[in-house]
């Protein structure tokens, strides 16, 4: 059914539902920095009381109308609506709720799949997406965000362009058990360093601002990677926004000594490059580091990104590097 189909009582209970659910979501944040707050228990416990009234009264429309009004919420309110009301959970585990979930080019997506996808329900579909899987021949990786629904997506360091990749005095490419793809690359020795990758943008959620970030480890045997900032840029159309990072992160007194101490070499070094914030890789749960290389807005259009990190103007050698992948998501 049609949401301009429903009737008008339909329509009134779905908007003031709809609006509950906004105002649960948004008390449950605003209160989870004090938990113990007996002004904030109160508060939700009027919420969830204000919630199973709304059920009640959802509950004696026909459940395809009922569908169609869960529908127009999200994924987190149609989950919080199983648990929240037993009378309600068909409608709320329905097809039609979830497929309004699932990406509008969901086709084109199964048939990029790298291996078959078995699931008895959209929603079983939409959380099978959100744990990603392997699309485009195993080079690639697709998702949605859990809460959102949005696109997210990792292009795997096969589908980046490395300068030297194929050469095998300068990389290696290896298999990495903390990766999601088969085959990572590591830098050996080489003096300038260009990674690339691209996206279209149809392959992502329309306007929705999302960032870009180079996915890497750090070997022990590391060296000369941050002699001086690498530079990093994202581009669209003729637009370009630039920055710097260094490589490694400052986790241990070694390494702020040594910072310390080629300081000024390092601040000699960096007028050679962008000006930027030297950004520093940060810690993932998957046991990763990234860099966020820089970010861009999706509109209605399709359009090529280009995301990038160099570090051409060092002229030193450098090794110990570990490429998982640039990983495309939104950004909250």
């Amino acid at each position: 059914m049609h949401p301009t189909l429903l009737n008008p009582l339909a329509l009134h209970l779905a908007n003031i539902y709809i609006t509950t659910l906004s105002i649960t979501h948004q008390i449950s944040i605003s209160t989870s920095f004090n938990s113990t707050s007996i002004s904030s228990f109160q508060e939700n416990q009027e919420i969830l009381k204000l919630t199973e009234k709304m059920a009640t009264k959802l509950n004696m429309l026909p459940e395809d109308c009922l569908s169609t009004i869960l529908s127009l919420t999200s994924p987190a309110d149609a989950c919080r609506l199983t648990i929240a009301s037993s009378s309600l959970r068909l409608a709320a585990e329905s097809d039609t709720v979830w497929s309004r979930f699932l990406p509008s080019d969901l086709p084109r997506i199964i048939s990029r799949a790298h291996s078959q996808l078995d699931f008895s329900s959209k929603k079983e579909l939409y959380f099978k997406l959100c744990d990603s899987i392997l699309v485009d021949g195993g080079i690639r990786s697709f998702s949605l965000d859990k809460v959102s629904g949005k696109k997210c997506c990792v292009l795997s360091a096969r589908a980046l362009s490395i300068s030297l990749s194929n050469e095998p005095n300068h990389w290696k490419w290896t298999s990495n058990s903390a990766s999601r793809f088969s085959e990572v690359i590591e830098l050996k020795t080489i003096s300038s360093m260009q990674i690339e990758g691209r996206i279209n943008t149809e392959n992502l959620s329309p306007n929705t601002t999302y960032g870009a970030y180079l996915v890497i480890k750090v070997s022990d045997r590391a060296f000369g990677l941050d002699s001086i900032p690498s530079e990093t840029s994202v581009s669209k159309n003729e637009c370009s926004v630039t920055n710097t990072a260094y490589l490694c992160p400052l986790e241990n007194k070694r390494q702020q000594l040594e910072s310390l101490f080629f300081m000024n070499r390092r601040r000699m070094m960096e007028k050679r490059v962008v000006e930027g914030e030297g950004r520093r890789p940060s810690k993932r749960e998957d046991g990763w580091m990234e860099i966020e290389l820089g970010e861009f807005f999706v509109g209605e259009k399709s359009e090529e990104v280009k995301m990038n990190l160099m570090e051409v103007k060092g002229h030193q050698l450098k090794g110990g590097l570990i490429i998982e992948g640039i990983e495309i998501r939104h950004k909250c």
